[in-house]
């Protein structure tokens, strides 16, 4: 599967665009900002992208009116045909958020029973009850989703509603060309229907993605050979924050074994799970993190750990955003052009070097080094094995262990060596060019040997490639 190597970047549309709130019926291009992306994704090192709603709704996108038209605060089909053009042809997949479980009180069918009443030949694509009545006086109760009752819950165990919804999913495959779909609240989905959902894509397209939103439970439900391909690993997002918030990595450690270790009875041995630091519906890592130190760390673990990392727009290069009590809307800012720094730059060469890494997209996990402030552990295939080394102290220090034995290659210096040769290549003055080959011969510095031993400077993250 092509996800399992790729790093993922999700965009919330609605904020991404600075389309309005509410809906208010006013077609404007904006979607297209997303193609003008497309350079800065492929030079990220971006595999994909995650786009959170972006057909008509009543509000915030969730609350689908219409699954064949681009919502009008966003533009057009034609519109969005332009921005997944653009995107592939920067090597950009494209995955969209599979909203099934729910659509808004504007959704045409809803409507129609709003209308008629019995008479609707929709009234059970629905979970209704003509004895009861809604908050909104409809004449009828129905099932909201979660006790949320803008959020129509839909009847998948319904065939009409189920061809109704592939056949959307067909249209997007066929119009759109996306590689892939993310399953809102896919804990709530009729297993069935994510089995068929399955079949007919891999049928309509090979190849295409599924992962689901899952916030609680045991994942291997949902993710497996009939279902969905990975699902977010809510789990060790809180593990990540936590960790370095309470100066505590034994947390990640133990979830990470419990999810991946050596042990037969560890639970998601051979999976591909998503990975984050932040969403659209969390507290951004950078304002949740006590110690601005750490953000680097945080990504250093999230590349070198099981599973599929996605970046949260914005993030990359560490802007800040608390969820509020009522709404998120802070959460999903627009931003008028991309904002690199140090922070991006580090990024772009984990995703680089996971991308091309064996060991870091398939491989086995082992802790090797466990203390409250530092953590080492291994990830390794038949050919290739890496040590992931951080220290969240703010001094050095000398891990011991009897594995730390042989010699290894630093491929974030080593990738820092690489650039350096390929800036000196290209600088035409022959003294800056020499001065700059003299750096990248230096690259003796990336190798090192190692005894039992192991130096990590403070606020570090390593990746050590057994030679």
């Amino acid at each position: 599967m092509w996800a399992y190597n790729e790093t993922f970047y999700q965009i919330y549309p609605i904020g991404f665009c600075g389309a309005p709130v509410h809906n208010d019926g006013i077609t404007a291009h904006r979607i297209l900002k997303i193609g003008e992306w497309a350079e800065y994704l492929q030079k990220l090192g971006i595999g994909s992208i995650i786009l959170n709603p972006i057909f008509e709704s009543d509000n915030h996108g969730y609350d689908t009116r219409d699954f064949t038209k681009i919502d009008c605060r966003l533009g057009t089909n034609e519109d969005f045909i332009e921005v997944c053009r653009t995107l592939h042809e920067h090597n950009v997949k494209i995955m969209l958020d599979g909203v099934f479980n729910h659509v808004g009180r504007g959704f045409w069918a809803f409507k129609d029973v709003q209308e008629k009443k019995w008479d609707s030949p929709y009234k059970d694509w629905f979970i209704i009850n003509f004895d009861g009545n809604s908050g909104w006086n409809d004449g009828f109760w129905y099932e909201g989703w979660e006790g949320h009752y803008e959020l129509v819950k839909l009847n998948l165990r319904n065939p009409a509603v189920v061809d109704y919804l592939l056949g959307c999913v067909k249209m997007w495959i066929e119009d759109f060309g996306i590689d892939g779909l993310r399953l809102d609240v896919a804990y709530s989905l009729d297993h069935d229907f994510m089995k068929r959902l399955r079949r007919f894509c891999e049928e309509v397209k090979p190849g295409f993605a599924l992962i689901g939103e899952v916030l609680f439970g045991d994942y291997n439900l949902i993710v497996n050979d009939e279902m969905l391909h990975s699902c977010t690993n809510y789990e060790c997002y809180k593990g990540i924050f936590s960790s370095f918030n309470s100066m505590n990595m034994f947390e990640i450690a133990h979830s990470l074994n419990r999810q991946y270790g050596p042990e037969q009875w560890c639970i998601y041995r051979g999976k591909h799970l998503m990975n984050f630091v932040d969403n659209h519906d969390v507290t951004r890592i950078a304002s949740i993190l006590t110690n601005k130190s750490h953000l680097p760390l945080t990504y250093g673990l999230l590349f070198g750990m099981p599973g599929i990392p996605c970046i949260y727009y914005g993030s990359e290069w560490g802007e800040e955003g608390v969820k509020a009590p009522d709404n998120d809307y802070a959460l999903r800012p627009c931003f008028e052009e991309p904002k690199p720094n140090e922070l991006t730059d580090l990024i772009a060469k984990l995703i680089d070097i996971r991308r091309t890494s064996d060991a870091l997209c398939n491989g086995i996990y082992r802790n090797v080094v466990i203390t409250n402030h530092q953590l080492i552990f291994e990830r390794k295939t038949d050919s290739e094995r890496i040590l992931v080394a951080i220290n969240a102290s703010d001094s050095e220090f000398t891990a011991g262990n009897g594995e730390l034995q042989g010699c290894y290659v630093d491929l974030i210096k080593a990738h820092e060596v690489c650039a350096d040769a390929a800036d000196a290549a290209s600088v035409k003055d022959e003294e800056d060019k020499t001065d700059k080959a003299d750096k990248a011969s230096a690259g003796a510095v990336s190798q090192i040997t190692l005894n039992g031993q192991l130096v990590l400077p403070p606020y570090s993250v390593q990746y050590l490639k057994t030679l």
